[in-house]
């Protein structure tokens, strides 16, 4: 058995997509199944069973005999909510609950981290385990992350292989339950729907242009491809970014978005919001070394390719990955 957490979400149901391409059936599924909102990411796809997220830990003790490997991509992740209990109960405490079971019972582990734990890269954007604690995350939801990684890695007793993904900036299909959580370009769609022009923030830095603040954006196919074979990899334990390792700008974003619904580009600026001027990040690249250095060849989709393959398979026919 395979057990994914969060199954029903964005990335955890494209994995189980990915994983039943790869002819992966015994799928143990992990989630808070009451949220209809994400019933849809699920539909089709061939699992095990379903097993609720507050019963998972009791669940493991009477079966993690049958349990190969598993995938801990259940998370609160909403950058605006700033109560720090939700976020230490869901992605701290249960994650530490996780992390101790995979160590009781000897089962490999890959969960998401996330690059919210960068902050504003006054560091940098490099996996590397030194500054992890010297790390400032913006909100409650980026240091959950990185108060799990520093805990990971102070711990003496580890499972014999694990990873924490630093997702950067995730975009494509089963991601319309997030809402305003959702994608720039899932938004970007809807707006050139509804009105066909796209309002990107204006920038309030001399040394960037409207629309030309930077970030990774990194589709979500590579991320259930990476997960895969760190699966047969189960070696070299750490962090791992994960994006592209090129950053596009927002323009770049907006006019791959235009371009894939074959509809002239219009976009508009507007002020970004005074609350989360200060804090807003104008950069984002993944340092990609890491990963490709213990065996990962694989392309990852460009912004355009990835934008069109989105926007046209998926979102002007309403379906699900």
């Amino acid at each position: 058995m395979i057990v994914i957490t969060g199954a029903a979400g964005f990335i955890a149901s494209c994995l189980v997509g990915y994983l039943n391409e790869q002819r992966f059936y015994d799928l143990v599924l992990v989630d808070d199944f009451s949220k209809l909102e994400k019933k849809g990411n699920l539909e089709g796809k061939k699992f095990s069973q379903k097993v609720e997220r507050s019963a998972f830990i009791s669940w493991l003790d009477e079966h993690h005999r049958g349990v190969e490997f598993i995938f801990h991509l259940g998370a609160r992740t909403d950058t605006t909510e700033f109560n720090k209990a939700i976020f230490d109960e869901l992605n701290l405490h249960y994650s530490q609950a996780v992390w101790n079971k995979c160590v009781e019972f000897g089962i490999p582990l890959v969960y998401a981290s996330s690059a919210a734990t960068y902050g504003l890269g006054e560091l940098g954007y490099e996996d590397n385990h030194e500054i992890v604690e010297q790390l400032k995350p913006l909100n409650p939801y980026g240091d959950s992350k990185n108060d799990f990684d520093k805990w990971a890695l102070k711990q003496e007793r580890k499972p014999y292989f694990w990873a924490g993904l630093k997702f950067f900036n995730v975009y494509g299909p089963n991601e319309s339950h997030k809402k305003r959580m959702a994608s720039v370009i899932f938004h970007s769609y809807n707006q050139i729907v509804e009105k066909g022009s796209v309002n990107l923030f204006r920038s309030h830095r001399a040394d960037y242009t409207d629309g030309g603040q930077m970030r990774d954006f990194v589709y979500v196919k590579d991320l259930v491809k990476v997960c895969y074979f760190l699966m047969q990899h189960r070696k070299d334990s750490g962090l791992y970014n994960l994006g592209t390792g090129i950053a596009r700008s927002f323009f770049d974003l907006a006019s791959a978005t235009f371009a894939a619904m074959q509809k002239p580009a219009d976009i508009r600026f507007i002020d970004t919001p005074a609350d989360i001027r200060d804090t807003y990040q104008y950069f984002t690249e993944a340092n990609m070394s890491k990963l490709r250095s213990i065996g990962y060849s694989e392309p990852f989709y460009s912004l355009e390719n990835g934008v069109k393959e989105y926007v046209q398979e998926y979102l002007m026919q309403g379906k699900y990955a």
